[in-house]
Formats: C-alpha cells, structure tokens, sequence
C-alpha cells in the first residue's frame, strides 16, 4: 500500500501542479502508514485504494498551499485524520498550525502523529470545540470536512473575524457562503466534478468596498 501511495502521489501531482521532493514524499508516505496502522479502530477515513487516498485527501489538502504564504500560520477546525492542515505542515517546513479537534480519539490520534512525524514544534492540538475557545492568534483558517459544516458556518464565520478563509466542500456549501453574504472564489478540485477550495478574504472585500464608495463619492 505504501508504495501504491508513493507511485500515486508521483504520477498525479503534476494535475495538481506540484513537483513535490523525495523527502517531502517520504514524509507523507509515513504518515499514510500512520492513519492505516489507526484505522481499523478509529475510522478515520472511509474505504479506498491508496491512489484514490493521494488523491482525494493528500493532493487535495495541498492545495491550500497555493494561498498562504510560506510561514502562515493557520488554524484547522475539525481536521479529523489531520486534513488538511498536516499534509501541508509535512510539505512547508515553515508553516505552523493549530489543530481543533473536538473528538477525543481523534485529537489523540493527531497527537501521536505530531510526535511520530516531528511537527510537535510547529502544531498544536485543542481537544475543544471551536466555539468553546477563543479564536487563536491567526490570520487563515481551513476546515475540510467539519460536522455539520453548513449548519455550523453562521458561528464559524462569526468566529472567524476578519482572517482568511480556505473551506473545501462541495457546491452547497458556496451556496450557503452566499446566503451569508460572504464573497469568496473558489476552485475546482483537479478529477473532480464538485469538491472545490472557497478562499474568502474579508480585508480584500473592504478595500474594494471603500474604493467603491470613492467612486460615487
């Protein structure tokens, strides 16, 4: 599996327009064996082939590189098995993130992955629920695959304040950034119909709203 992974991650980057170095890919591919070695019991994600796996959850995730810069620090709400935030931390070595993670097993589980692949100095895990605690000092938060996602964004957006948003979901869920009033762009996900990256940036909305209000003026 491990090295079905590897070839994957090799021969699909370039669709993702990434050219990922040996020890970058090394170090994803340990943290694959991880979350196979913890998900018969934790469940941590759903049934598929080591391809589909690069794809879908590595590749994917690392998409959100391509909007922060390279010592972000970021905040990932819900990440589960550690999406998107720890392929991202495997990859940038400057980057630095903080975990909410409110299942016990699971923020356990992120813990040990810190350790086991060396990001203990850069990560953190919060076993909370984000609206439990007060927003960290950041100015990016992602979420992939939140409980719940759309019914929770009306408090999420609220808690968010004015940082950067990078939410992956599927067409419903720009829908619902739409019903808030919250502009955004988004991307679709290469070999995919309907999973993109919404990247919604609040400073840019009140520039471009000032400058408006300059115009009629």
């Amino acid at each position: 599996m491990r090295e079905e992974f590897i070839s994957a991650l090799k021969t699909r980057q370039s669709a993702f327009g990434f050219d990922l170095p040996e020890e970058a890919i090394t170090r994803l591919a340990d943290y694959y064996d991880l979350i196979q070695e913890h998900n018969p019991i934790l469940h941590l994600v759903g049934p598929m082939s080591a391809e589909e796996f690069a794809i879908r959850h590595v590749l994917e995730s690392l998409t959100l590189i391509d909007h922060l810069p390279h010592n972000a620090r970021v905040v990932d709400i819900g990440p589960g098995a550690g999406f998107p935030s720890v392929p991202c931390l495997l990859v940038r070595e400057k980057m630095s993130a903080v975990l909410i993670e409110s299942g016990l097993k699971k923020a356990n589980f992120l813990r040990e992955v810190l350790t086991k692949c060396e990001l203990e100095a850069r990560a953190e895990i919060i076993n909370q629920q984000f609206s439990e605690i007060k927003r960290p000092y950041v100015s990016y938060i992602t979420c992939r695959a939140l409980d719940k996602f759309t019914k929770k964004l009306p408090a999420l957006l609220k808690w968010s304040g004015d940082c950067t948003l990078l939410f992956f979901g599927g067409p419903n869920l720009g829908d619902e950034l739409k019903k808030l009033g919250r502009e955004f762009t988004h991307r679709l996900m290469p070999m995919s119909e309907q999973r993109f990256l919404f990247v919604s940036k609040l400073a840019e909305e009140g520039k471009i709203a000032t400058k408006k209000t300059e115009t009629r003026g």
